[in-house]
């Protein structure tokens, strides 16, 4: 009987402690959160970091995207439509250009395997020299990617523009072959840095959160709540010519009309275009001129079709340039083909506009703007 009564006390130690064990360890891996990523611009995601290792990407689109460290297994307590990056993020198909010089600042280039854009198109350095060398692979674009490349090359996760919206079925069939797909939505950001804030995505993907908030720091410092600069009263207009003599500009509210603003200038066009997605907005030939032959500076964009050597060349799209303001001060800039894929250094530009608005640009010399030939 003694024994008995013994025994059925040491089966019960036994269960709550077996109990209490696996219970720790459930703990052990559950997302308890340990901390918030503190954002200054981005109002497009959110990041939350778990006492487990793990962290959790939030986009205003209502993804969920849950980073798990290297040899981890997944928590059980999580949505069942919760995306799983899993560490390290690797074997990357790069959609959304923007991005690759994100990875590229984090030192993480080498990430990313497959492209969407070809060698030619590329004017970050690392990711044109990495396709010519074979290290980075030309996967298709985003609305018709190699999918047996992908697939036979072992890809797991896939960065996407919002134009992967347009095509939901290229979405699915990627998920559908084990490709995560992770839309970037820095394009729908309303502050120029809230794009380049987007570092701090790329950076708690390959576990460089440290480095990416420095970086961004760095851009960041060189505004001061939210104005990096006094209102010069100079006047700017931002646009290019199609091949078909169509002019082209950004509507008001854009992140390039912003930055304008930012660095004390202010750009012609006012409450110029509609609620759509796309920022440019084709502008009738009488219009601008009405509009823009007064303006001070031109900023010519030839990212477009090729970077501009001369005025002249500008003028020959449009001959009633030569009346203009700026062309008769000497006031005509040129962005350089970089720009749009530059994402990191949105407070470089703004420093860059300022230097023109406020003629230091001999002292003070552009990294992203030049200044064609005059005539």
């Amino acid at each position: 009987m003694k024994y008995r009564y013994f025994s059925v006390i040491f089966l019960i130690i036994v269960i709550f402690t077996g109990c209490s064990a696996n219970d720790s360890g459930n703990e052990k891996n559950s997302l308890v959160l340990k901390e918030s990523v503190n954002l200054l611009y981005a109002q497009q995601f959110s990041i939350d970091r778990y006492e487990n290792g793990c962290s959790l990407i939030k986009t205003a689109d209502n993804t969920s995207y849950l980073i798990v460290p290297e040899g981890q297994d997944i928590p059980s307590d999580i949505d069942s439509d919760m995306k799983i990056i899993r560490q390290p993020a690797d074997n990357i198909y790069l959609a959304a250009t923007s991005a690759m010089g994100l990875f590229d600042a984090l030192g993480e280039g080498s990430a990313i395997k497959f492209s969407g854009t070809k060698a030619e198109n590329w004017y970050i350095d690392y990711a044109r020299k990495a396709m010519e060398n074979g290290d980075m692979l030309y996967a298709g674009k985003y609305r018709e990617p190699d999918y047996e490349l992908l697939v036979s090359e072992n890809c797991v996760l896939s960065v996407q523009s919002t134009m992967i919206n347009h095509n939901p079925d290229v979405k699915d069939k990627l998920e559908e072959l084990g490709i995560t797909v992770f839309t970037d939505l820095s394009s729908y950001e309303t502050h120029p840095l809230g794009r380049s804030e987007w570092i701090k995505v790329y950076g708690e993907m390959t576990g460089k959160q440290q480095l990416a908030e420095e970086l961004f720091n760095e851009q960041a410092s060189q505004l001061n709540s939210g104005k990096a600069f006094d209102d010069t009263g100079k006047t700017a207009v931002y646009f290019y010519i199609t091949d078909s003599g169509q002019i082209v500009t950004r509507k008001s509210g854009d992140y390039i009309t912003r930055m304008i603003e930012l660095a004390g200038g202010k750009n012609v066009f006012e409450n110029l275009g509609n609620d759509n997605a796309s920022s440019a907005v084709t502008v009738e030939p009488e219009i601008f001129y009405e509009t823009a032959k007064d303006a001070d500076y031109i900023i010519y964009n030839s990212t477009i079709s090729g970077e501009i050597n001369s005025v002249d060349e500008i003028i020959s799209k449009y001959e009633l340039l030569a009346g203009f303001k700026a062309v008769e001060n000497g006031n005509v800039w040129c962005t350089k083909n970089n720009l749009f894929q530059e994402t990191m250094k949105l407070g470089t530009v703004i420093r860059d506009f300022n230097a023109i608005f406020t003629d230091t640009a001999d002292e003070n010399p552009p990294e992203f703007l030049y200044k064609p030939e005059e005539n």
